[in-house]
């Protein structure tokens, strides 16, 4: 039996789902950002400025959604002597549009840039005491915790830029989705394409989708340096409604790319199935130690399809997409007892 690993059904919609503009950090207005992304083929941006949680519904229309949240930044104490210091930084996406109210607020500390001319923009709940962050697994692992139970989708973002480690991740419950690729920290030399880091959380057992996103400032607009249109995650959904959109989010109905397209991917009989943009190379990977590889014949050759036996017992399998220019597509990891259920 043919089981749809995204939906037969739908359209796909390239988003970025962490951006700054000039409400924090950002070079460019929520309009302007949007004027950029349209341009580049997109049909969502979430807006999610540092520390305030800022809706622009009136830059959705027919051809474009804007969704609302936010990014909480949690930071190391600063120790005397030591080299550097490490930060963990979580998006939040709303997962209703009327759901306007940020939690884990502080009236008065966190804010940053131009944020704190909108600290009297944010709505909150006034009956909770101000909220202090900790840097721990524990405190982390509250913060995403809380973030989902206030009805956000909550992504972790970066490690690399980060300076944050396996000691530091693996302590991390809650997430929806970690951030595979971005393109503002890549845009500036780190490597922040982290396949590894996926697997690490997967492996030991989170359950968790794979996004890609800009964390577009664009500080270097009009320069090769411009962090706009470097990673994205395309969503499959019937419509671009707001709580379609973030249905399908939850549902884990995208996959993320640096370019390459993935057009279909379906499980039957044993078998994985993908069909995608010209690629040079489409690679399984598993739980277990164990992969596969699909490859062009020769430097002028695409593939752009391929099918690959799933051991029953592979944990999960996860697929990657090259093409000729080293650019990836990942989707998220798919569970074989899940799949089998």
């Amino acid at each position: 039996m043919r089981k749809y690993l995204l939906p037969e059904e739908g359209n796909f919609y390239k988003a970025n789902l962490h951006c700054h503009t000039t409400f924090s950090d950002g070079k460019k207005t929520p309009a302007e950002v949007k004027e950029i992304y349209q341009n580049l083929g997109y049909s969502i941006v979430a807006y999610t400025d540092h520390d305030i949680l800022i809706p622009h519904d009136e830059l959705t229309d027919d051809g474009f959604l804007a969704l609302h949240g936010f990014e909480m930044e949690i930071n190391e104490p600063k120790t005397e002597g030591k080299l550097f210091t490490k930060t963990c930084h979580i998006c939040f996406v709303g997962i209703d549009p009327e759901n306007l109210t940020q939690p884990m607020w502080h009236r008065s500390r966190y804010l940053f840039g131009n944020a704190v001319n909108h600290r009297d923009d944010v709505r909150f709940d006034e009956s909770q005491p101000d909220y202090e962050r900790v840097y721990s697994p524990e405190g982390i692992t509250e913060i995403m915790n809380k973030g989902r139970e206030a009805g956000f989708f909550v992504t972790y973002n970066h490690p690399h830029w980060s300076r944050e480690d396996f000691s530091n991740y693996n302590g991390y419950w809650g997430m929806h989705a970690f951030e595979i690729m971005n393109g503002s920290c890549n845009a500036a030399g780190f490597e922040d394409y982290n396949p590894r880091v996926y697997d690490d959380m997967l492996k030991n057992g989170k359950r968790l989708y794979c996004v890609g996103a800009d964390d577009n400032h664009n500080v270097h607009f009009g320069t090769r340096r411009n962090d706009s249109g470097w990673g994205f995650t395309v969503i499959k959904a019937k419509d671009l409604e707001y709580k379609t959109i973030t249905s399908a989010l939850l549902a884990g109905d995208f996959y993320a790319s640096e370019g390459p397209e993935i057009y279909e991917l379906w499980y039957e009989d044993g078998f994985v199935h993908v069909k995608t943009s010209d690629a040079d190379r489409i690679n399984i990977n598993f739980m277990i130690r164990k992969g596969g590889t699909v490859l062009a014949p020769d430097a002028e050759s695409v593939v752009n399809e391929a099918k690959f036996a799933i051991p029953d017992e592979c944990g999960y399998f996860r697929i990657t997409v090259v093409d000729k220019t080293g650019k990836h597509a990942c989707t998220n990891a798919y569970f074989m007892d899940e799949i089998l259920k």
